[in-house]
């Protein structure tokens, strides 16, 4: 029999189409998996949900713990695992810092979770404050103090006796999860060290199969895969929805936002004989569409409420106008402007960057606010639509230079890709070619140095590429552009201030 292998990207989850192995099904309607009387247990994984609600009638935590009831309900033995991301970042969460998510996930608590990188984006604090609310545990064999001991309320991992057979079940942590977010002076060991010592341990105290529940990017999955030390792999952080079985190991990610939430049935039997006695299993693979479920009552009740009180922090005033603000679009894709200073200096002070770019693309009021203006959240949200995240690129000054240059070579046009700064002045002399115009450039009010390695704070849609600006994007991978959201952190630094006084600095000189 040929292994089932489905790997599907992020960009493609919503236009699903499953090969071999994997079937899309409703709760109501779950293929025949294993002959009566067979030995059959059930893994449940979710993974990456950060958005209280549903979006086109999919995903959501209502729509989630609706399948999570019903996969109960079958009377299967079961494990629930969460695969970690989920405080952090959503428009509530910059409130609550991840209050809400916490409750709504009590509300059909899993069985395992792993803490995710997003975890940590409002620090030490909040990230305990959060767990001593969860009614659910929290698994991380790789996550110690800063003096290396165990952090109270972590497991390593444990033996799930289901009666049939003895899962053996841990936890690991994004290893870069310091380099990501604020996780303080904790310590997070490396992924394949703690696979290691967990897996042997596990089997060491009578597990018949092991089970690693991970938020760690590819890379790391497929290590664990090929290393052959666990049986099963279900794993976070990729937002992929990806399936693979090669006959000897499963590995599983679901998604993001509850869009899906895969079901692996394991149909269980026995080889060899007496001391060589081992458990084997044969995988099935079923991945619920939420958009196939009925919310759960109790949980879109709550969601609605949270809802109504979100409504009504939008609309709070954070700041009053001293002065005219411009935002139209005409301005924003062709000069320095208040509202682009406003912006990157908020993503520089949230950061610590030396400096910030953002593009003025990402600016869509396309308005002008009236002196004394009270701008509320719902402003803020309305000039930043896209959900784009704060991060940070550690990048030479020939690379600053490069993105300036791609930046105002399209000026003509009054493209998005036009750049805002902090940190920084910029001179530009318009009539050069394009990739020749920036003339001087200062950091601090010194000569940039095109050798030096500054921090770029700016947006992940830019560190992608996105406008152009691939020379942002030369040190840092897929997981480097995770961050908090660029609205959140102009939300900070208007209330900070009180009373805006917009006004251009020279930040950008076109000659």
């Amino acid at each position: 029999m040929t292994a089932p292998t489905t790997v599907i990207t992020r960009r493609q989850t919503l236009n699903l189409g499953l090969g071999a192995g994997a079937a899309v099904t409703s709760l109501a309607a779950g293929p025949v998996i294993a002959q009566a009387g067979a030995k059959v247990v059930t893994l449940l994984l979710v993974n990456d949900i950060y958005k209280m609600g549903e979006e086109k009638g999919r995903g959501g935590f209502a729509r989630l713990n609706a399948i999570v009831k019903a996969e109960r309900a079958r009377g299967l033995p079961m494990i629930y695992v969460h695969a970690g991301d989920m405080y952090s970042p959503s428009l509530m969460s910059g409130f609550d810092q991840g209050a809400h998510t916490v409750e709504l996930t009590n509300m059909a608590a899993p069985d395992v979770f792993v803490p995710g990188n997003h975890e940590f984006d409002f620090g030490p604090e909040a990230y305990f404050k959060r767990m001593d609310e969860a009614r659910f545990p929290f698994y991380a064999a790789n996550m110690r103090a800063a003096d290396g001991s165990m952090l109270r309320g972590h497991i390593d991992g444990k033996i799930f006796d289901l009666g049939v057979v003895k899962l053996g079940v841990f936890g690991v942590a994004l290893p870069t999860t310091p380099e990501l977010s604020s996780s303080g002076d904790m310590k997070f060991l490396p992924t394949m060290e703690t696979v290691r010592r967990e897996a042997a341990r596990l089997r060491r105290d009578g597990a018949d199969l092991v089970v690693c529940c991970a938020h760690t990017d590819r890379k790391d999955d497929l290590d664990i895969v090929r290393s052959r030390l666990v049986d099963i792999l279900l794993t976070g952080h990729d937002h992929d929805l990806a399936i693979t079985y090669d006959g000897r190991t499963v590995m599983v990610e679901s998604s993001e936002e509850g869009y899906y939430v895969t079901a692996i049935d394991l149909t269980l039997g026995t080889s060899g004989e007496g001391a060589e006695k081992r458990v084997t299993y044969t995988p099935s693979f079923r991945v619920n569409d939420s958009r196939l479920v009925t919310p759960d009552p109790e949980t879109i009740a709550r969601v609605q409420q949270y809802e109504k009180m979100l409504s009504e922090e939008l609309d709070v005033v954070i700041a009053t106008l001293a002065g005219e603000l411009d935002t139209r679009t005409a301005m924003v894709r062709s000069q320095e402007t208040a509202f682009g200073n406003l912006v990157t200096d908020a993503m520089r002070i949230s950061s610590g960057a030396d400096v910030a770019i953002t593009n003025g693309g990402a600016m869509r009021g396309n308005k002008i606010y009236p002196a004394g203006t009270r701008f509320t959240r719902r402003d803020v949200l309305t000039e930043m639509p896209f959900g784009n995240r704060t991060v940070v690129a550690e990048v030479t000054g020939a690379n600053i230079i490069a993105a300036l240059e791609n930046g105002v070579s399209e000026i003509e046009q009054r493209a998005g890709r036009f750049p805002h700064v902090s940190g920084m002045t910029v001179t530009v002399e318009r009539d050069r070619p394009a990739g020749s115009r920036i003339v001087d450039v200062k950091v601090g009010g010194q000569p940039l140095d095109i050798d030096k390695v500054y921090k770029v704070a700016t947006n992940d849609f830019m560190l992608r590429g996105g406008d152009g600006y691939t020379a942002l994007g030369l040190r840092v991978t897929d997981a480097d552009v995770k961050g908090k959201l660029v609205a959140s952190d102009v939300m900070v630094h208007l209330r900070s201030l009180g009373t805006i006084t917009p006004r251009t600095e020279g930040r950008i000189t076109l000659r």
